[in-house]
């Protein structure tokens, strides 16, 4: 790992919900000893708030408001909140997050993580959907990580069924569908691959597979002694 820049490196993970990329972002932050943000919690965590305020998810001026009310304590509760994990919470992430205000009001938070990683960590690894492209466009590596619908369909309905959730395949695909459609067409910050991020499809992959791979590339780019 390069060593001639005192700044902290910086690596962008990308990607649709149950691409695998929240596990991945886990496994790169321990193995390279970076601190990690996962982004998409706090947009959960302004549908959380809100929901749990009584408000409409889609009422946009509300769930700015949250967003901006919402302090580095009340996120760092919600993020440790149980309630962050329901699908109902993911639904609701999908829907403020599209609110350009909301947007704006985190931004600050997640560029000041990348510029000052907590606990005096030399890097992090922000886990999103624009980090690489809107967030962190400088970033060292940048990774975004994809599968088929039905793929991701099949693990998300894995993960409800093994929390004891009722749930049918064709509801949890149409819903995948209908969170790729409004992640990748919303007019701020949609979902894309940055123009020099590596495309890893893990549709036949395995988590550690999927490790692999991406760090074969994070080692490969010039701050990271490649």
């Amino acid at each position: 790992m390069s060593t001639s820049s005192t700044r902290p490196l910086v690596v962008a993970i990308d990607g649709p919900a149950a691409s695998g990329k929240g596990t991945l972002a886990r496994r790169v932050a321990q193995a390279l000893g970076f601190a990690l943000l996962d982004t998409g919690g706090l947009y959960r965590a302004v549908a959380l708030s809100l929901i749990r305020r009584g408000g409409d998810l889609r009422d946009t001026a509300a769930a700015a408001a949250t967003a901006r009310s919402l302090t580095h304590g009340d996120i760092e509760n919600l993020m440790a909140d149980p309630a962050l994990r329901l699908d109902s919470t993911a639904q609701g992430a999908s829907i403020v997050s599209a609110v350009p205000d909301v947007r704006a009001a985190l931004l600050d938070f997640q560029r000041g993580f990348a510029a000052h990683p907590p606990g005096g960590a030399k890097g992090a690894v922000l886990d999103g959907r624009d980090i690489g492209t809107v967030i962190c466009p400088a970033a060292d590596a940048k990774l975004f990580v994809t599968a088929s619908p039905e793929v991701r369909a099949q693990r998300r309905l894995n993960e409800l069924l093994g929390r004891g959730d009722a749930a049918i395949y064709a509801d949890v695909l149409k819903d995948m569908k209908d969170r790729d459609a409004r992640d990748s067409q919303r007019a701020v910050s949609p979902l894309v691959p940055a123009a020099d991020a590596y495309l890893l499809d893990t549709s036949s992959l395995d988590a550690a597979q999927a490790f692999d791979a991406a760090m074969t590339f994070i080692r490969s780019r010039p701050a990271f002694g490649g």
